[in-house]
């Protein structure tokens, strides 16, 4: 059983640029798409960006395309979200999320397995 770990979380100004990293080890990872969602307060959780099994597709929500980028390493069992040109409204509580299938989704009902999140703070 997957069970997706965060890191990487933080404070930084508007502008500033942050990593996320998200841990699955598990022999199947593969077998996993992955997916990360954030959750502001008072607000629903949200998606933001998507990977499949392979890398090769990678779908992202409007409010962060061309500044976040999402990837995987299936050697290493990792999931990154590179954040650039972070905006306050980016602020929220960041989940790594894994899907067994081949393609990514923005459905959170879609996914089997869920990290505890790591906190992302942009001040203005």
């Amino acid at each position: 059983q997957v069970q997706p770990v965060e890191s990487g979380g933080g404070l930084v100004q508007a502008g500033a640029s942050l990593r996320l990293s998200c841990a699955a080890s598990v022999p199947t990872f593969t077998s996993y798409a992955m997916g990360w969602f954030r959750q502001a307060p008072g607000k629903e959780r949200e998606f933001v960006a998507g990977i499949s099994w392979s890398g090769t597709s990678k779908i992202y929500s409007d409010s962060v395309r061309g500044r976040f980028t999402i990837s995987r390493d299936n050697d290493k069992m990792m999931v990154y979200l590179q954040m650039n040109n972070l905006e306050p409204e980016d602020t929220a509580v960041y989940y790594c999320a894994a899907r067994w299938g081949q393609y990514g989704s923005r459905r959170d009902g879609d996914y089997d397995a869920w990290g505890q999140g790591t906190q992302v703070t942009v001040s203005s």
